[in-house]
Order: structure tokens, then C-alpha cells, then sequence
């Protein structure tokens, strides 16, 4: 071969390398979230919800041209870890956008670190009802806030003529901010808190069930605002000492969880609002979108499928559409799409950050009859 043909040989052979690592490049979003421990569920099943969506859209020939990969990372539910791992995945895998967090405590760790100073990467998806939290201006939610979980619950209990309630909610520095959010969200519906009562840790049901009984207030129903652990071992507290008033546990209360953790006679009349359409039906193009994701996923899904994997897959979708809408895909351009959306019907479920947020208004209720079954 002479200098020429080796010239041009070398350089067909450098324009083939670097076309093949532009088309292993990707968008990452990355995740922190309890994939082993006592929410574990909830965090795996999310990562698969966006998973199958990002799957559909690589299928599709990616964003932009290039794939989306979603890296997890394990905080074991724990907040060091989740700030921990977050540097670790920022410096590693340098995401567009982090999804998919979960726990008051794991994003107020997260927030006041000041592991995320000086990017404006936004965190899109999470679930926290910390209202320190739902202020930063770098928390995008695409789930109805907790104002309007309270508020639909409230406004249900309302027409039977129920308007006497009890807050009890988990150990949390805001709590004085928390009982003024839900009093403010339960007053348009003729509705009132008679008594209050904080879940401190694993081992303080009793002494929330002893605080409802002291108050001697009659409360008709029991507001819950608490994780999926939490509610299970305060329904369990309450039930077993005789506790007969309904329960309404905001969306932090996984009732695929819960329908594990406890018999079918606690799990009976119990109420969980829900922040996405059921997975279970097919109601609307979202849903069958989601149901053929599924099936085509087939043995691959990892995790049964749960209203947190939908949620993944819903908060999947506004993720890409914003990608979408950046030029480029950078976290600061990511960013401002998310504030630009605006109306977007993801098939009957809309999210729009203009103005706030807060993404969506969509709350349904999930009850268990007395056979145990979930209707909605």
C-alpha cells in the first residue's frame, strides 16, 4: 500500500471510530432511588415504567438521533446514600435530567447538600410531599400535588356528609407547614381538622393511635400522609385497637404494598389517592399505550406491574418531549422546556408547568371493598 492509500486508509478508518462513538452516545437520565429495602418496590417499579418508555422511543430512533438510557443507582431508601450516589452519578454518568426520586427526607438531604449548586439540572418525577421541596425551582412534579390529593379527598368525603377529619402524618421538620397546607385544602369542601397525630418512627403507631383516642375529637375519617411502611403499621395499629373511622393515604402509600403487608380485613375501606390512571384498565390512550408497552415487554419487566410503574412510564414521556424541545440537550435547555410546557396531553393525562411546578391536576381514588378487591 503507498503513502496515499495508507493516508486515506487511516483516515476512512478514524471517520469510521468516530462515527461508531456517536452513535454509542446517549441522553442519560439518571436515577437515585431505593431499589433493595422496605420501598424497594415502589423504586424499581418506577425505573421500569421508564424504562419501557425510553425502549419505545430508541425503537423509534431516540431523541434527537441519539438513544435514552436511564441510569439507577441504589440509596437503599436511605438520604445519605441518596446524596451520595447523586454525586456519583452526576460526576460519572453526566446526566440531562435525574428522575425518579423518592422520600421527604432523601430530597431535603438531597437540596440542602448543595450537591446540585451551580447546575440547573432539573429533577423531573419524584415523590416528596416535603413543601420545601415542591419549592425548589429545580423540582418538576408530573404528579398532582398533595393540595389536590387533599382536596379531591376532602371534596369525596364532603358528599356523604363527612367533614370531621384527623391528620396523622410521619415524623417531618415541616410539619407546622404541612397541617397549614391540608387545612387550607380541606376548608373549600365544608371540611375541618379536629385532631392531629405524627407517626415518629417504626414503633410509634400506637402512640399516633393513643393521640387520636386523647383528642377524643370523633373524627369521621383519618387523613394519612406517610409512606407505604409508615401507613401499613399505623392501619395495622389502628385496626387492631378497634379504630373504625375510614382511612384516605395520599399517593405516597403504595396499594400494591400495602395489600401485601396487611390482612384483608385492615386493608378493607381503606382509600388510596391516586396520581396516574389505573394500569389495570384499558380507559383512555395513555392506558392502552402503557398495556401494550407492557405486553410487548413481556418476560423482560422485572417488577409486576403497579401504578408506580405507570407513573415512571408517564413521567418517562414529559422527560423525552422535553428533550425534544432543546437545542441542544443540555440540563439548562432541558429546563427550560419543562417551564415552556404547557397543555401537554400525554393521551388524556395533561401536564403543564405554566405556571408552577406542580405538572398535573389529575387525583382518582382507589378503594378496597370488603372482599379486598381494589375498585376505582
Amino acid at each position: 500500500m503507498n503513502r496515499k492509500h495508507w493516508v486515506w486508509a487511516r483516515g476512512g478508518l478514524v471517520a469510521l471510530c468516530a462515527g461508531a462513538a456517536l452513535v454509542a452516545q446517549a441522553w442519560t437520565v439518571g436515577q437515585v432511588a431505593p431499589m433493595s429495602g422496605s420501598e424497594a418496590s415502589q423504586g424499581r417499579a418506577y425505573a421500569q415504567g421508564m424504562r419501557l418508555y425510553f425502549d419505545q422511543v430508541n425503537k423509534a430512533g431516540g431523541v434527537q438521533g441519539q438513544p435514552v438510557e436511564l441510569a439507577v443507582l441504589d440509596d437503599l431508601g436511605h438520604s445519605d446514600e441518596t446524596v451520595a450516589k447523586t454525586r456519583k452519578l452526576l460526576s460519572e454518568s453526566k446526566p440531562v435530567v435525574l428522575a425518579g426520586y423518592f422520600g421527604n427526607r432523601n430530597l431535603s438531604a438531597l437540596l440542602e447538600s448543595k450537591a446540585l449548586d451551580g447546575s440547573q439540572i432539573p429533577i423531573v418525577g419524584y415523590q416528596s410531599t416535603d413543601t420545601r421541596v415542591m419549592a425548589s425551582p429545580q423540582m418538576f412534579a408530573t404528579r398532582a400535588g398533595l393540595s389536590e390529593q387533599i382536596a379531591k379527598i376532602s371534596t369525596h368525603l364532603a358528599t356523604v356528609g363527612i367533614t370531621r377529619l384527623a391528620l396523622v402524618f410521619e415524623e417531618r421538620p415541616d410539619a407546622q407547614d404541612l397541617t397549614a397546607l391540608i387545612t387550607k385544602a380541606v376548608t373549600p369542601s365544608g371540611a375541618k381538622l379536629v385532631a392531629t397525630a405524627m407517626v415518629k418512627n417504626k414503633g410509634s403507631s400506637d402512640k399516633a393511635v393513643q393521640d387520636l383516642q386523647a383528642a377524643k375529637a370523633s373524627a369521621q375519617a383519618i387523613l394519612l400522609v406517610a409512606s407505604s411502611t409508615a401507613t401499613a403499621a399505623f392501619v395495622e395499629a389502628y385496626r387492631m385497637d378497634g379504630g373504625t373511622a375510614q382511612i384516605y393515604a395520599t399517593a405516597e402509600a403504595d396499594i400494591e404494598q400495602l395489600a401485601k403487608r396487611l390482612p384483608v380485613e385492615y386493608m378493607s375501606g381503606l382509600s388510596i389517592a391516586q396520581v396516574v390512571p389505573s394500569p389495570y384498565k384499558v380507559s383512555g390512550k395513555l392506558n392502552k399505550e402503557f398495556r401494550d408497552a407492557t405486553i410487548a415487554a413481556g418476560k423482560t419487566l422485572q417488577v409486576p406491574v403497579s401504578f408506580a410503574m405507570m407513573e415512571g412510564y408517564v413521567n418517562a414521556k414529559v422527560i423525552v418531549e422535553a428533550m425534544r424541545r432543546s437545542q441542544p440537550v443540555t440540563p439548562e435547555k432541558v429546563s427550560m422546556a419543562l417551564r415552556g410546557l404547557d397543555a401537554y396531553d400525554l393521551g388524556g393525562y395533561w401536564v403543564s408547568f405554566k405556571p408552577g411546578q406542580v405538572g398535573s391536576k389529575y387525583v382518582d381514588l382507589s378503594i378496597v371493598n370488603a372482599a379486598g378487591r381494589v375498585t376505582q
